[in-house]
């Protein structure tokens, strides 16, 4: 195989019709339903699939549900409004605070929070993070907990793994949240919920299981975000939501996807993903990407460990014949 920069190129026109495809099949033929709903983050997959659907069916059988909650940066509401706006679809803003809050209380969480770092209370904002230089030296997956002070000073704790289960735990509740919203409106209109996963996080298991993972469908999933991107471009997505660092946008402190799980800068991960999927010698891929081959194998260990740990996300649940 021959492996280059080039790689990972698409055509966005003949894409963009082989979604569209997908879509309109899925609604009508498979599903039944009368249009789709997706979850408008304000981050550039959500934005892109919305405007598939609209060049697939057609603005009007649209819906695009805002779901922030009280820790959500305000930009993302922001910047989902103005792109449900130009896309001309229906578009409706729900707080889910009260639903996260009714499942695990906040002051549960800070109370959970206080006994990691005294110095915590109620209000402060944080985040949690792996260290994001994994091409540059070896170092294992332990997350830490931030929290920044009110003078700015950040304050840190290495996380066990239950710490590190428990804060997630209540993240994904928000996660959940917005997909029993999603549902509610879905069944409540006889409409498909699409979903927004990408292929670096399909394969890489980046997203919550019945979360952003609880869809009907799921047309991006073959698409890395590198194509995203590309296609994005062609879809001409704003230029605000582009340009806007990946993010989860759980916690209250602002904190990438970088930062938050992949370890990569974004410029090589797709390549290099695309590379460990297809088995291309660890010393092409060194060649082509300018770094390192230890690099390319503490990148690849990392997709596989990855992989394997998250493999009940890509499948259903299992059951006796």
């Amino acid at each position: 195989m021959i492996f280059n920069l080039d790689v990972l190129k698409i055509d966005p026109a003949q894409q963009l019709e082989k979604l569209s495809k997908f879509i309109v099949e899925q609604m009508k033929v498979v599903f039944h339903r009368k249009g789709v709903i997706v979850g408008l983050s304000g981050g550039i997959d959500s934005a892109c699939i919305a405007a598939v659907a609209v060049h697939a069916i057609g603005k009007e059988k649209v819906v695009g549900l805002v779901l922030p909650e009280t820790e959500s940066n305000p930009i993302s509401s922001e910047y989902a409004i103005k792109h449900a706006q130009a896309l001309g679809i229906e578009h409706r803003q729900i707080n889910i605070t009260p639903t996260v809050d009714s499942v695990v209380h906040y002051k549960w969480r800070d109370e959970f929070m206080e006994k990691l770092i005294p110095e915590y209370k109620p209000g402060y904002k944080y985040n949690i993070t792996l260290p994001t230089d994994l091409l540059e030296r070896n170092s294992f997956n332990f997350y830490s907990l931030q929290v920044q002070m009110p003078d700015g000073e950040i304050k840190k704790k290495r996380l066990n793994l239950e710490e590190f289960r428990t804060i997630t735990s209540f993240a994904n509740i928000k996660i959940r949240a917005r997909m029993l919203h999603l549902y509610a409106e879905a069944e409540r209109r006889n409409l498909l919920v699409v979903g927004t996963t990408n292929r670096t996080e399909f394969i890489l298991g980046d997203f919550c299981k019945y979360g952003d993972g609880g869809t009907d469908i799921e047309p991006l999933s073959y698409l890395y975000k590198n194509q995203i991107y590309q296609l994005s471009d062609y879809l001409e997505i704003t230029p605000e939501i582009i340009d806007r660092k990946p993010s989860p946008d759980t916690f209250s402190l602002p904190v990438s996807d970088q930062e938050f799980f992949f370890r990569i800068p974004f410029a090589k991960l797709d390549h290099l993903l695309y590379a460990w999927e297809h088995d291309v010698p660890i010393n092409d891929v060194a060649n082509v990407l300018v770094i390192s081959e230890d690099a390319v194998e503490r990148a690849f260990k990392d997709f596989a460990s990855k992989y394997r740990a998250t493999a009940h996300l890509r499948e259903v649940p299992n059951a006796l014949a």
